[in-house]
């Protein structure tokens, strides 16, 4: 076998590996988490306790944790994130696009840590004393209620951090996706008359819908999977959420809490996979629903 002149095995070599790793990764947590999965079975997802000493493993608030702070995030950051690339693809001119992308796309390279820092430093006391007695003024609206006894720290605190560390990806990826737009469907929007804003909404954009929707699911996935910055910024206290000021714990979270002590204890290690594991289910689910969604807006078009 030549692989110059027959390359196709070695990019076979390369695609397997990936699928081999992600393989091993999951096989591995789940034969971890067997144990517990069997104890528990669908308590694991419905139950609300989760208590090492009466071996009660109940999910439920971890996993209306995550998926609260991850449907926040997108709530802030998409539309951001899709309105910057729109204009750096259609708007901007070169000097600033190239400005603009590299400082946006630097914004990949800081640690999560850091970001942790920023949000508690210098944001936290801008939402203490600011924006949460703000929010809280709408509390006839109970997802604005003021329930913390701290304000700062919480939901909203979060995901606007986590909204920042999921731009770059959601404007990267957008705005690849409407500068492969051929010119060609702008000129002819265009010459049928279209203003420039109706040929942006009713042609680029559905034409760049597929990575529009890429850069939501990894985004997604990036939300619901960071732990750091959420352990600092959260509040680590689990019960499902009721407000956006609310406080609370996500199941990355609890994992990175729990592992300094309990991974030695072959239950508590179990559970702990456990976690892992219907963490990983819930973004397989996730992505399948976005992108379930994204098929039916793009046959709108």
């Amino acid at each position: 076998m030549n692989i110059t002149r027959d390359p196709k095995w070695f990019f076979f070599l390369c695609a397997s590996s990936v699928i081999l790793a992600v393989v091993l990764i999951f096989g591995f947590i789940l034969i971890t988490a067997l144990p517990v999965i069997r104890m528990s079975g669908l308590n694991l997802i419905f139950g609300m306790t989760w208590d090492y000493n009466t071996h009660q493993y109940g999910m439920a608030t971890l996993i209306a944790g995550s998926l609260f702070l991850a449907a926040l995030t997108l709530i802030i950051a998409t539309p951001i994130g899709i309105l910057t690339a729109i204009y750096l693809a259609e708007y901007a001119k070169p000097a600033v696009e190239k400005t603009l992308r590299p400082l946006i796309e630097l914004l990949v390279g800081i640690p999560s840590v850091v970001y942790g820092i920023f949000g508690f430093f210098l944001l936290e006391p801008v939402f203490q004393s600011v924006i949460d007695p703000d929010i809280g003024s709408l509390g006839f609206i109970p997802i604005f209620r003021n329930v913390s006894p701290t304000l700062g720290i919480g939901y909203l605190l979060a995901a606007t951090v986590l909204s920042i560390m999921v731009l770059p990806t959601i404007i990267s990826l957008s705005y690849v996706s409407l500068r492969s737009v051929p010119l060609e469907y702008r000129e002819g929007s265009l010459a049928l008359g279209a203003t420039r804003w109706e040929t942006i909404k009713n042609v680029v954009i559905p034409a760049g819908m597929s990575g529009i929707v890429t850069s939501i699911i990894l985004s997604t996935m990036r939300a619901m999977g960071e732990t750091m910055a959420v352990v600092m910024l959260i509040g680590s206290t689990t019960h499902l959420p009721t407000s956006i000021l609310d406080q609370g714990n996500t199941i990355t979270a609890k994992i990175l809490s729990d592992s300094s002590y309990y991974l030695i204890f072959p239950e508590s290690r179990s559970a702990i996979f456990a976690m892992a594991i219907v963490l990983f289910a819930i973004e397989i689910i996730f992505v399948a629903l976005i992108r379930f969604a994204s098929k039916k807006i793009a046959e709108r078009y």
